[in-house]
């Protein structure tokens, strides 16, 4: 079983056609049909079903995926590792990104990196808090930029808090609570709420606050985008509870932001597998120095 005959696998796995994975692979077809037919005698099964038409994998082609998908990673680790040995980095840095991402120092960042390691691809992948902590601790994503939870990270994980801020209200210019110094968590009992959904990281510190205060947390509209949050508070819905480092909300006239009471404070940070997971593209980005307002490690909370 060799490295090559393995991403033959993968290629016609992925454009489900031995034409189009010949092309990608730049080789004939011939000869990804030869390989994948001694690949099938050695491991004693089929790994397609093939048709006039479409080309599927069997139950033993999805059982070799995520074993072929490894090897390949792996050598494309092995290759960035040595790349940057030698000065040379290339390679692919997978970075996952929840809402918010924009106005962290994330962005900046990446452009420093961009400039330096212009031979490193930048993928980056949008979610949830949620959605985005399983893949790096799986290993298909190489760090993620997440809302860190009320009781901190998994200690398996290595941080860079990249924003530091508190969670406003954003009330419509005109109403009543708009004139306030404050508003207090008691004032969102008796007003329809708009705030993140529960596969925000946002979301448990918001209600951890409310159940400390001993008041119902009930939001009546959930968005993790706070542009529509925005949206929402203008067209009369309600009163949102929003990140208060997002770029924007204090430059919308129909919207006046207001300081809540008690203080609910949040951390973004960039998080990753600790240990020897990390691969080169990954620790050339770590390396960098921290931009102003970045926080270097510690406690996140």
């Amino acid at each position: 079983m060799e490295v090559r005959t393995l991403r033959y696998f993968l290629a016609v796995a992925e454009e489900e056609s031995f034409t189009r994975a010949a092309a990608r692979c730049h080789v004939a077809q011939p000869a990804i049909s030869q390989q994948i037919r001694a690949l099938e005698r050695e491991l004693g099964e089929a790994l397609f079903e093939r048709d006039s038409r479409t080309v599927r994998l069997t139950d033993a082609g999805r059982a070799l995926l995520p074993h072929a998908r490894s090897v390949s990673a792996s050598v494309a680790a092995a290759k960035a590792e040595f790349a940057a040995r030698s000065g040379l980095l290339t390679g692919i840095l997978e970075l996952g990104a929840a809402d918010g991402v924009e106005s962290s120092s994330l962005p900046a960042l990446l452009g420093t990196f961009h400039r330096l390691y212009p031979g490193v691809g930048v993928q980056l992948v949008e979610g949830s808090s949620a959605g985005l902590i399983p893949q790096v601790r799986q290993g298909s994503l190489d760090a993620v930029f997440v809302a860190v939870p009320p009781e901190g990270l998994d200690p398996g994980f290595g941080h860079r808090v990249l924003v530091r801020d508190e969670i406003v209200a954003l009330v419509a210019a005109g109403r009543p609570q708009a004139e306030h110094a404050s508003l207090s968590l008691e004032e969102f009992a008796t007003t329809p709420l708009i705030t993140y959904g529960p596969d925000s990281g946002l979301y448990t510190r918001l209600r951890t606050a409310f159940e400390e205060a001993r008041v119902p947390f009930r939001p009546a509209y959930a968005t993790n985008h706070v542009a529509l949050q925005l949206e929402l508070v203008a067209a009369g819905v309600g009163i949102a509870l929003a990140a208060g480092a997002v770029r924007g909300i204090t430059r919308d006239p129909r919207v006046t932001v207001v300081p809540v009471t008690p203080r609910i404070p949040y951390a973004k940070a960039l998080i990753w597998r600790a240990g020897p997971h990390a691969s080169a593209p990954l620790r050339a980005l770590l390396d960098l120095p921290h931009p102003a307002g970045e926080s270097p490690g510690g406690d996140p909370r």
